[in-house]
C-alpha cells in the first residue's frame, strides 16, 4: 500500500522559514531540493497552515519546479473552511490550484474530534472526498486526528473506507491522559490502518530541552535531540510516515541525516529517552505545539504561541530576559492582559488547553 512513498519520513509544512511575516521561498526552495535529493518525496500542507501562506509556497518551491510523479503531496479538508456540503467541492479546487496541481496524493479529514465530526458527517464530507477519489483527484482518503481513542474508533468504524490515520504521537505524550497517543495508536492497529505522526518533536519541546536532558542525550553520541524523537516515532510498527515541521534548512539537514537510512532505536537509547521523560514530566511547561491555529481568529491579535514559548523558556531559565522577547511578541499584537476571554482560542486548540487561564498566569509574570 502507498508504494510511491519512498520514505518514512515527510516534510511537515506548518511552520516554515520566515522572513519579515512572509515565506522565506529561497530558503524553502533549498529545503525542498535538498528534502528530494536525498530520496525523499512526502509532503504535507493544510490550507489554515502559516495564515493560508503555506500551500502557495508548496506551490512555488515544489509543484512550479518538479515533475507530479516525482513528490507526493497531502491536503486537508478543514473544518472553518466549509459549512454545507455544497462548500466543500469548490474549496477543493481552490485548494488544488493554489497548490498548482490536478489531484492530490492525500487528502485528509483535518483536525477530526467528536465537535467537527458531527458536522463532517452532517454534511457529507467523507462522502465528498470518496467521490473525489473516484474521480481520480484523490488517491487516498484519511484524516487527521485530536482527540480521546473512543472517538477515533468511532469515526473508524463509521467510515471503514479510511485508508490513513494521522495521529499526535510522541515518547511525551505516548501514555498522556489527554493526548491518549498510545490508544490512538492501538485504535488505529486495531482497525488495520497505516498510521501517519505528527508532532514526533511536540512543536519543539523534545528539542529545546533542559541542560540535564541535553546532558543524558550527549552522553550518547554526537546525534540531536530530535533525532531520538523522530526515530522513536517511527520505530513502532504501523508507523508509516513521522512528519516534521522544519523551519530552517539546518533543521532540514540535520533530519535527513537520519532518516535517510533509517534504524530504529536501541536499548540504550530508550533508556535514555525515558530519564529524558520523567525530567519532562516534572517541568510545567504549557503543552502548546505552536501550530498557531489560535491566532488567526483572536479578536486581540495576540500572539498566543509565541508567548507561551517566552513563559516555558523562562521556567527553563529563570535568569532568561523573557521581557524583552515578550516585549517583542507583543509589539504591535495584543498582550496576555488583552485577552477578552472570547474563547475563540480554546475552540480550535488542538491541545485541548484553557488558553484563557494561562494568559491570565502570565500576566504577572512579564507585565508586573
Amino acid at each position: 500500500m502507498f508504494n510511491e512513498v519512498k520514505k518514512n519520513f515527510g516534510f511537515g509544512c506548518m511552520r516554515l522559514p520566515m522572513k519579515e511575516n512572509e515565506v522565506d521561498i529561497d530558503q524553502v526552495k533549498d529545503m525542498v531540493d535538498l528534502f528530494l535529493a536525498q530520496g525523499f518525496n512526502y509532503f504535507d500542507t493544510a490550507h489554515g497552515y502559516i495564515q493560508g501562506k503555506s500551500e502557495l509556497a508548496i506551490k512555488e518551491a515544489l509543484t512550479k519546479r518538479y515533475p507530479r510523479d516525482s513528490y507526493i503531496l497531502t491536503n486537508k479538508l478543514t473544518d472553518n473552511c466549509f459549512q454545507t456540503e455544497e462548500d466543500i467541492r469548490p474549496f477543493f479546487e481552490s485548494q488544488l490550484e493554489l497548490c498548482g496541481v490536478s489531484y492530490f496524493d492525500f487528502y485528509l479529514m483535518h483536525a477530526q474530534n467528536a465537535r467537527n465530526f458531527e458536522k463532517y458527517k452532517a454534511t457529507r464530507a467523507y462522502e465528498t472526498a470518496f467521490a473525489l477519489k473516484k474521480e481520480g483527484k484523490i488517491r487516498h482518503v484519511g484524516l487527521s486526528f485530536h482527540d480521546q481513542a473512543k472517538v477515533l474508533d468511532e469515526i473508524l468504524t463509521t467510515y471503514p473506507e479510511i485508508e490513513v490515520v494521522q495521529i499526535q504521537f510522541n515518547y511525551l505524550d505516548y501514555n498522556d491522559s489527554g493526548i491518549q497517543s498510545r490508544l490512538c495508536y492501538e485504535v488505529a492497529r486495531k482497525h488495520h490502518k497505516p498510521i501517519i505522526v505528527m508532532e514526533p518533536v511536540k512543536g519543539g519541546r523534545l528539542i529545546q530541552l533542559a541542560l540535564e536532558a541535553k546532558h543524558i542525550f550527549n552522553a550518547l553520541g554526537d546525534l540531536s535531540p530530535a533525532s531520538y524523537a523522530i526515530r522513536y516515532a517511527a520505530s513502532f510498527d504501523g508507523i508509516f510516515m513521522v512528519l516534521s515541521g522544519m523551519s530552517t534548512l539546518e533543521q532540514m539537514q540535520d533530519n535527513v541525516s537520519y532518516m535517510k537510512e533509517f534504524h530504529p532505536l536501541e536499548a540504550k537509547e530508550k533508556s535514555a529517552i525515558e530519564k529524558v521523560k520523567i525530567l519532562l514530566q516534572q517541568q510545567r511547561n504549557i503543552e502548546c505545539t505552536g501550530c498557531a491555529y489560535c491566532v488567526a481568529g483572536c479578536p486581540k491579535n495576540i500572539q498566543i504561541p509565541a508567548i507561551f514559548a517566552d513563559y516555558n523558556t523562562k521556567l527553563r531559565d529563570p535568569n532568561w530576559n523573557g521581557t524583552y522577547y515578550y516585549g517583542v511578541h507583543t509589539y504591535k499584537h495584543g498582550k496576555a492582559s488583552d485577552c477578552i476571554s472570547c474563547g475563540k482560542c480554546e475552540a480550535i486548540c488542538p491541545q485541548g488547553l484553557p488558553i484563557r487561564k494561562i494568559l491570565k498566569d502570565i500576566i504577572p509574570i512579564f507585565e508586573a
